[in-house]
């Protein structure tokens, strides 16, 4: 037990390092080659932090664990963005820009209430589901590169030259390598210690793996937020959100069928729903902005949300 609390020690430093390294290496790459920092962290971003969660679900999947692999995906998307959002927004407050106001945010939640429909459908996800939100996951992507191509002419000039690309690189990649290995360090070993006290597999992937393989988003989208890089701290998470879905669950299925437990309707429903809150806010009292107060009611529902897991 004492080894295996160890190896979490390890791995939330190897998380904590490795999102810092990530988020500048991204910075600079973004700045260099002309890109908006948004879409930096909807994609290079939202994959390095969302490995973990791949890892895991990938895994369950070919073990034939679907409580564990639905459960990590449902309940990341619900920790991505009533706990790491709202600590992120309380520290800076997040202003949007058009594109994620109109564009990401609906899309996010089109993806959340496709994910609950298919889920339904036949009360499993299947090879086709997989095939689906795959295509979706595609489509994705290249909207990112569309939107990356939209650069007005003020941010090209301020392009700083001296930025060394292929040092940024070799940032990036030894940070989604840290992320990877500390993901799994911590989310192993909580498995492990949570096994030994009897704890089930749904309230497994719910919380302590939902939870650990969301750690490189938390620390990513802090660390961007004591940045001021507000863009790449919601970005990451909306990015990851889209990718937990489409990527994961989609790759998930088309590797094996997962069964789906009614059960998690619940957590659907309430992912949904907090969803389509987010998308509210910029319509608030502070236009366009995700202020300290909308944070501080995302952790608020968070608690309410935990409660409700162990004792609904």
């Amino acid at each position: 037990m004492i080894i295996n609390v160890l190896l979490i020690i390890i791995g939330f430093l190897l998380l904590i390092k490795g999102a810092d390294i990530l988020v500048e290496g991204s910075s600079q790459i973004a700045k260099k080659l002309k890109i908006p920092e948004i879409i930096v962290g909807l994609t290079i971003v939202s994959i390095g932090t969302s490995m973990p969660e791949l890892f895991v679900s990938v895994t369950s999947a070919f073990n034939g664990s679907p409580d564990i692999a639905l459960g990590n995906v449902i309940g990341s998307n619900i920790c991505n963005l009533l706990l790491i959002l709202g600590i992120s927004t309380i520290i800076r407050p997040v202003k949007f820009k058009k594109e994620t106001k109109w564009i990401e945010i609906p899309m996010c939640v089109f993806v959340t209430l496709l994910f609950l429909i298919l889920c339904n459908l036949n009360s499993q996800l299947s090879f086709l589901d997989g095939l689906l939100l795959m295509f979706f996951f595609l489509l994705f992507l290249i909207y990112t590169i569309v939107i990356g191509k939209k650069q007005s002419q003020k941010e090209r000039e301020e392009i700083t030259k001296e930025i060394n690309v292929f040092r940024n690189l070799i940032f990036i990649v030894i940070g989604i390598i840290a992320l990877k290995y500390g993901g799994d360090f911590v989310v192993d070993n909580a498995v492990i210690i949570a096994n030994n006290l009897h704890i089930s597999e749904k309230i497994i992937g719910l919380t302590i793996i939902a939870i650990g393989t969301s750690l490189p988003e938390l620390v990513t989208s802090v660390t961007a937020s004591f940045k001021g890089n507000s863009d790449i701290a919601i970005g990451n998470i909306i990015g990851s959100n889209i990718f937990n879905i489409l990527l994961i669950a989609g790759f998930s299925a088309v590797i094996n069928p997962i069964s789906f437990n009614s059960s998690y309707n619940l957590q659907l429903i309430i992912l949904l729903i907090v969803t389509i809150v987010l998308g509210i806010f910029p319509y608030t009292d502070c236009k366009d902005e995700m202020t300290r107060s909308n944070g501080i009611t995302y952790l608020i529902l968070y608690i309410f949300y935990m409660i409700i897991l162990f004792y609904i």
